[in-house]
């Protein structure tokens, strides 16, 4: 794997905070990454709007925010997300003669687009308080850290590179098309409302600080 490919894995697992904004251009992949935070987020309102203002940002960005997609997750509510993108095929009433085969390749890309980005997401959960951090005796301590934090992260190195081929077949389903856009943060933020991360209201809303906005 080269170093592109590894920058772009760690975004796509990256929490996209105002603390740690994206690095990389933002793509397809983002869009679909800030999606499922916005699921795991569900029980925390600050969150799913600072997710919601992100993502759509992006789907303004792509113009497909008053396409199927866009509509479905505008009236999708949150932690639905990933679980409703299979019943696009049938929101885009110009290509329902095989809507149900896409709708069963989606739902088992999506799912395991979902397992991957889990386990990719897994360290920045445990900011404190890491699972086995009670554990009395020190060598199984250090063992348990090493497999969680070392194999796991040396592992998904490699494993994590599912997530671009994934997202390739993912677009072309969702979308139709295999034309690949992307914009930096700064024209988001000046041209599409993508939240500043420099914005002290962007902040409190990501902090939970802040419900309106």
């Amino acid at each position: 794997m080269n170093f592109s490919d590894d920058g772009r894995i760690t975004q796509l697992t990256s929490p996209y905070s105002p603390h740690s904004p994206p690095q990389l251009p933002l793509d397809f992949s983002d869009y679909l990454s800030l999606l499922w935070r916005i699921d795991r987020s569900a029980s925390q309102a600050g969150l799913v709007r600072y997710y919601t203002q992100c993502a759509r940002a992006l789907a303004r960005a792509f113009q497909f925010d008053q396409r199927s997609l866009g509509r479905m997750v505008k009236t999708t509510e949150p932690g639905y997300l990933y679980q409703a993108l299979s019943n696009v095929p049938f929101r885009d009433t110009g290509r329902l003669m095989d809507a149900s085969a896409r709708k069963a390749a989606i739902q088992q890309l999506v799912q395991l687009r979902a397992d991957v980005l889990s386990i990719g997401a897994y360290q920045h959960d445990w900011v404190v308080g890491w699972p086995g951090s009670g554990v009395l005796d020190a060598e199984l301590r250090e063992r348990i850290f090493a497999t969680l934090f070392t194999a796991l992260r040396g592992q998904y190195s490699h494993f994590g590179r599912l997530l671009l081929v994934i997202d390739i077949v993912l677009q072309e389903l969702l979308l139709g098309t295999r034309l690949y856009s992307e914009f930096s943060l700064g024209i988001l933020i000046d041209q599409y409302g993508y939240p500043d991360p420099e914005d002290p209201a962007v902040r409190a809303l990501y902090r939970g600080e802040l419900t309106e906005r």
